[in-house]
């Protein structure tokens, strides 16, 4: 069998778009919501995800056949865990600033629905490379979500890129009455919910078959 066949594209491909985990599943939304003030710390959390829902599917598909059905639970959340663990210590390493700033969510990832579905529902039922291609296919639609929220959120909260200045100084106020300024409300939770509200009207909105008769 072809590793790269219509099936196998429609497992990677799905979860960017009709199948996507958070404006579709209703999936990880929390962590949608706690992470995505800036772009950095969102690209992370994205890039975080998929490589542990990626690859506790590819573990948790190798050993089905011999984890008893009453402790698969038990069995999932300890690969969770050390992949999570893992990948936590490398952030530290490598990547403490922006450790920093996502503080406890990358623990939190364990809890995430999207790791956890896909183990229960897909890993269990699948091999190994189908198991690999929807970890990456449901972090990478994840990710989509968070970064496209986190581009507009630091953008006309913070002016700002990656941390990089984009919106030009000298367009802002020099008197606190004339000029552009930065609207606050784009940096506070609430308006992570409405952008991702946003995002699901428009999705739902081109994607008609979707909708709930």
């Amino acid at each position: 069998m072809s590793l790269w066949n219509n099936k196998n594209k429609e497992i990677l491909l799905g979860p960017l778009s009709k199948n996507n985990p958070v404006v579709v599943q209703m999936l990880g939304i929390c962590s949608a919501l706690a992470v995505t003030s800036k772009l950095a710390p969102a690209i992370v959390m994205a890039l975080s995800v998929t490589v542990v829902v990626a690859f506790a599917n590819v573990i948790i598909s190798l050993i089905r056949k011999t984890i008893p059905g009453r402790i698969r639970i038990i069995v999932q959340l300890v690969v969770a865990a050390t992949l999570v663990t893992l990948v936590n210590e490398f952030l530290k390493v490598y990547a403490y600033d922006v450790s920093k700033q996502l503080s406890v969510f990358i623990g939190l990832i364990i809890t995430n629905c999207i790791l956890m579905g896909r183990l229960e529902a897909f890993a269990l039922g699948n091999k190994p490379w189908e198991s690999f291609l929807d970890g990456i296919g449901n972090g990478l639609g994840y990710g989509l979500i968070l970064v496209i929220v986190a581009f507009f959120r630091e953008l006309l909260g913070s002016g700002t890129l990656l941390g990089y200045q984009v919106i030009p100084k000298a367009l802002y106020a020099t008197d606190g009455i004339h000029g552009y300024v930065n609207n606050g409300l784009m940096i506070l939770p609430p308006m992570a919910l409405i952008a991702v509200a946003v995002i699901i009207w428009v999705h739902r909105s081109y994607n008609k078959d979707l909708q709930e008769n």
